[in-house]
């Protein structure tokens, strides 16, 4: 069982393991079941809220608007770090705050720059999140795999697992 903490500290690692994957699954509820999709995420510091944009009408909008609660999936299997994020979004229409998160890479799906009428951001409230932040050495998964096979048990100290509230 993982443990659970609400410490300022343990948020900012939530940001840490998440702030320069750069894609997230954004996972909604939708009459038929669930749906996931890729979401970059536009955030430049993090303050218990995740940006994401969108064009104005998607499917995903009315499925946020209709099932405020998502999930979000972090992975990076390189460092062997992962994240799932669970918030509640909305659809905001804020040109203030379109042309604070901007980047030049968003201007293939809006061209007309942060002022485009079709940009639509969702903002994730985020209410919790549980990260596995495990070592990511060859020699540490070679030791668990001989402890394994010598022992029958799996090895104890796998890295870290925690449960974050915010």
């Amino acid at each position: 069982m993982a443990e659970v903490s609400d410490k300022y500290d343990d948020r900012q690692k939530v940001w840490e393991l998440i702030k320069d994957v750069g894609i997230a699954l954004m996972v909604t509820s939708t009459p038929e079941g669930l749906r996931g999709r890729p979401m970059a995420a536009l955030n430049k510091d993090f303050n218990g809220e995740l940006w994401f944009a969108s064009n104005d009408g998607a499917p995903k909008l009315e499925e946020i608007e209709a099932e405020h609660h998502v999930l979000l999936a972090y992975s990076e299997p390189k460092s062997q770090n992962y994240v799932s994020v669970a918030g509640s979004a909305t659809i905001v229409h804020d040109p203030g705050k379109a042309k604070e998160l901007w980047s030049e890479a968003l201007r293939v799906w809006f061209p007309k720059g942060p002022d485009d009428p079709a940009l639509a951001l969702i903002k994730v409230k985020v209410a919790s999140a549980e990260y596995w932040d495990s070592p990511s050495s060859k020699w540490l998964y070679a030791y668990g795999y001989a402890k394994a096979r010598l022992t029958g048990e799996p090895p104890r100290d796998v890295g870290e697992n925690k449960v974050v509230t915010f």
